[in-house]
């Protein structure tokens, strides 16, 4: 009976998802053909590769459209591609025309066929008979795969998944059980399994099956300019709006993170110093239920789309809204509070620059080492300096600069793990600090190259010997700064093997009327002053600290239609320091003192197995050889999320007043969720490399016996510019 009653609830949901046919099949609006003709003009003639819009972006953009939705070949059969491809070459004729039609076709395929999927799997999961000591194997990665031929071949691949599943939530009970010395029942844990499985089933087709014409119009002109490179993109206006957020680090709203959670938005995390976070009213773990407008009606917002309600409860700084709420406290839905709030400001400050003194003591001497965390190169782009709400991570870490000067400090790290850029200004900025004068950049577009120079000085901000730490998730700006400081000879680099090698400049660009959207386009290329790209090769380590992230699979060069590699002529320029000359005593000698250190050989052994994790295609399903495979990871997951046992690597669409982090098919950048999991690697107590990194700066200072950087102007001349 348990089993029929659980079925029906999964039907009764996926029936609310589903509750017309229409829901989801969305249309165009009348305008977006408007759009598609500016998108198909714009491209060829902004894009720095010049590369006329035909059937060759064409056959890229509908590669990227259809992975985009099914990124692990397990929605689409084999037939569904042959009928899509019909069209391969038709896109940009159909776009220069203002059709938007495929995209909707293709999305309207993809809800029909994963309903059908979901729908088999609630149905096998409680129906179904899971024996786990047969000696079967799942394949976990299937970006490179077939699609299915045909729906048997389809149902056999998600009974595997769904075996896959229970699996690990059994084996993983299993495990915490056994840690904290309590009794566990396989079969009892098989049925919460089960009960989790369908409800994390049906919210996941809720989610991806959202009626949303701009979205859909957004993932299609995405895929469109993707085609010319990673890092080009439509921005519809909710999207411009999210970036410009990100760039200000602020956003307006309520303060709270949600998750959907049985048709309601569930409070998972109160924003400190937001509205509900001063009201006091709400709770995490409450439930939003409906939504009303300053003095409007209450909307039931019940298994509407995610993205639509977040809007809703966002708005204008100093406006009302008013939620209903079920309390956590009420599990049977029953209550409910009503709480008005008045929407303001959140400032993002776990993404702004942090900084702190470290005490390292070295051949019996104490040195004071200033610590500075970067995790992205954000500035107001609608402001002045002095204005209010103006906001600068260059002036941000001046005047931790300035902090660890009258605090003496004998050395810098300027850690920018995890740093996926920003803007190329602030990164300018941020060189001024460290370097008197001279070129930090050199910009190739479709016409010129043309060098950023930084002013004359006189004395910099900071003085003293300094090393800059990357990883492979530290791209563009990161990669400005980190090139140029090494370049110009006044830090060392240390780290992963190389950074992400993002090497390229998009502009935005408006594309008329508001409701029109905005571009990102990739109009020109970064060089090094050295004349190196950072594309693809990124900036390599002077001292290779591998950390966790190295073997993923996270680098410019895996992406689809990255641009390639190159060089031009380097420009002519004196370095200010000799710093990178020690590198090779500095290497020696933390080699000598890693190679004794059992944390270290620890952590190597963690990056090792990571990337053993990383390359693994395949798991057993056989429970004894998975929870042997699972025990053995654990030592690794516990510093860096472990991806086995996700669901095709998207989990539960969270959001901070609509800041999506479940869209982990778009990998065109290093991505948010990677960046936020190294920058939790860093502040969590347990970062071996970082230790390391204090050490090899300690040594630093002591071979550079006091010294400073020389004050004054440096003599650079520029070069031939060109190829």
């Amino acid at each position: 009976m348990k089993k029929k009653i659980l079925f029906f609830a999964a039907v009764l949901s996926l029936a609310a998802v589903f509750s017309a046919e229409g829901d989801a099949r969305v249309k165009p609006l009348d305008y977006y053909g408007g759009i598609a003709r500016r998108l198909a003009a714009a491209l060829p003639r902004y894009h720095v590769l010049q590369q006329p819009f035909d059937d060759e972006i064409s056959r890229r953009a509908w590669t990227n459209l259809v992975t985009y939705y099914d990124f692990d070949r397990s929605v689409f059969l084999r037939s569904d591609l042959d009928a899509l491809a019909e069209r391969d070459t038709a896109l940009d004729d159909e776009l220069k025309a203002g059709n938007v039609s495929f995209g909707y076709d293709v999305y309207a395929l993809y809800c029909e066929r994963l309903s059908e999927r979901i729908g088999y799997a609630t149905n096998l999961v409680v129906s179904g008979e899971w024996d786990f000591s047969a000696d079967e194997s799942y394949v976990s990665r299937r970006k490179d795969a077939m699609w299915p031929e045909d729906g048997e071949s389809a149902r056999e691949y998600w009974r595997k998944r769904i075996k896959n599943e229970l699996l690990v939530q059994i084996v993983t009970g299993e495990l915490d059980a056994e840690k904290n010395k309590k009794d566990f029942d396989r079969s009892a844990a098989l049925e919460t399994a089960k009960t989790n499985l369908v409800k994390r089933y049906t919210q996941y087709l809720a989610i991806l099956t959202e009626p949303d014409e701009e979205a859909v119009l957004q993932h299609y002109l995405s895929s469109v300019s993707r085609a010319y490179d990673p890092h080009s993109d439509y921005m519809s206006p909710v999207e411009k709006e999210e970036f410009d957020m990100g760039m200000n680090l602020v956003l307006c709203g309520v303060g709270a993170v949600l998750q959907m959670e049985d048709g309601a938005l569930k409070i998972v995390e109160i924003m400190p110093g937001g509205p509900v976070d001063r009201d006091g009213r709400i709770e995490e773990g409450d439930k939003i239920i409906g939504v009303k407008q300053g003095d409007g009606e209450m909307e039931d917002i019940m298994w509407q789309p995610m993205k639509k309600t977040i809007r809703k409860i966002r708005g204008k700084k100093g406006t009302r809204v008013t939620l209903e709420l079920v309390p956590r406290t009420d599990p049977t839905g029953t209550s409910k509070k009503t709480v008005e709030l008045v929407r303001d400001e959140i400032k993002l400050e776990d993404q702004a620059a942090t900084g702190r003194v470290e005490r390292v003591s070295v051949d019996g001497r104490e040195l004071k080492i200033g610590y500075i965390s970067l995790p992205g190169f954000y500035g107001t782009m609608d402001k002045r300096p002095g204005e209010k709400g103006y906001r600068s991570c260059a002036d941000d870490v001046a005047a931790y600069l300035a902090d660890f000067n009258a605090r003496d400090v004998d050395a810098l790290v300027l850690d920018l793990r995890g740093d996926g850029g920003g803007s190329l200004k602030e990164a300018a900025r941020l060189s001024e600090l460290f370097v008197p004068s001279g070129p930090v950049v050199q910009i190739r577009d479709t016409r010129a190259v043309m060098p950023l120079t930084l002013p004359t000085r006189r004395e910099c901000a900071f003085m003293k010997p300094m090393a800059v730490m990357i990883d492979r998730a530290s791209a563009s700006a990161s990669e400005i700064v980190a090139g140029h400081l090494r370049d110009t000879g006044r830090a060392v680099i240390i780290g992963d093997s190389c950074s992400h090698g993002k090497g390229t400049v998009q502009t935005v660009m408006g594309m008329g009327p508001e409701k029109y959207g905005s571009m990102k386009i990739t109009t020109a290329r970064f060089y090094r002053i050295n004349g190196r790209s950072t594309q693809i090769n990124g900036v390599a380590s002077d001292i290779y600290l591998p950390s966790l992230l190295d073997h993923l699979d996270i680098g410019e060069d895996k992406l689809m239609y990255a641009l390639p590699f190159s060089r031009i002529r380097r420009l002519e320029y004196a370095r200010c320091w000799n710093i990178p000359d020690k590198a090779e005593e500095l290497r020696a000698k933390s080699l000598a003192r890693t190679s004794v250190d059992p944390a270290f050989k620890e952590h190597l052994e963690k990056v090792e197995r990571m990337k053993e994790i990383s390359e693994r295609k395949e798991v057993p399903l056989e429970i004894e050889a998975r929870k042997a495979m699972m025990a053995a990871d654990r030592a690794v997951s516990e510093d860096l999320d472990s991806e086995d046992g996700d669901f095709s690597g998207d989990g539960d669409d969270v959001a901070a007043d609509g800041k999506e982090d479940g869209e982990s098919k778009d990998a065109a950048k290093p991505g948010k969720s990677r960046r936020r999991r190294s920058r939790r690697m860093m502040m969590d107590g347990k970062d071996t490399v970082l230790d390391e990194t204090f050490r090899i700066v300690a040594d630093l200072v002591l071979l550079m016996n006091g010294e400073k950087m020389p004050p004054g102007r440096i003599d650079w001349l520029n070069g031939i510019l060109g190829m």
